[in-house]
């Protein structure tokens, strides 16, 4: 039990948990996923922590498939530039580990951006907390458990 499932079974929403055998020497954790399940990658969604302005750390929740612009993210929060966040910081404010986070269940509730193709799908996949688990949730769940907000931020 990972505290992003535990966040979807406090909140009473319909969800899935899909787990499948990771393999520590995949270049990709959310291509992996996609592939291990059978799911077109547009469908998996990867959770990526990013620093706004050198200060705000804020979540970017885009398809495996695509790349997360820096530019529509940092436009999207109000803000001049956007830059990945560093791995250590990134471990230590969401409680998971690369590969496995989450954007649901994070130790310090991040402001969440999540890219508008995810309302094209009744349902996607994001990690459940840890490498090999995802869970399927409807997007505006997703939306409305992390505060977060839609906008084209995918390239």
């Amino acid at each position: 039990m990972t505290p992003a499932i535990l966040a979807a079974r406090r909140a009473k929403i319909a969800h899935q948990v899909h787990e499948y055998a990771h393999d520590p020497s995949s270049p990709s954790y959310g291509v992996e996923a996609a592939e291990k399940l059978g799911l077109p990658q547009d469908r998996v969604f990867k959770t990526l922590v990013v620093t706004v302005d050198n200060k705000a750390l804020v979540v970017g929740v885009v398809p495996v498939a695509s790349m997360l612009n820096m530019k529509a993210l940092a436009k999207a929060m109000g803000a001049k530039k956007a830059a990945m966040a560093e791995p250590a910081e990134v471990e230590r404010v969401t409680g998971y580990v690369l590969g496995g986070v989450s954007p649901l269940g994070q130790k310090k509730r991040l402001k969440t951006i999540i890219d508008t193709s995810a309302r094209t799908f009744p349902t996607i996949y994001v990690s459940a907390g840890r490498r090999g688990l995802q869970i399927e949730l409807d997007p505006l769940d997703l939306k409305n458990l992390t505060g977060g907000s839609f906008a084209e931020i995918g390239n």
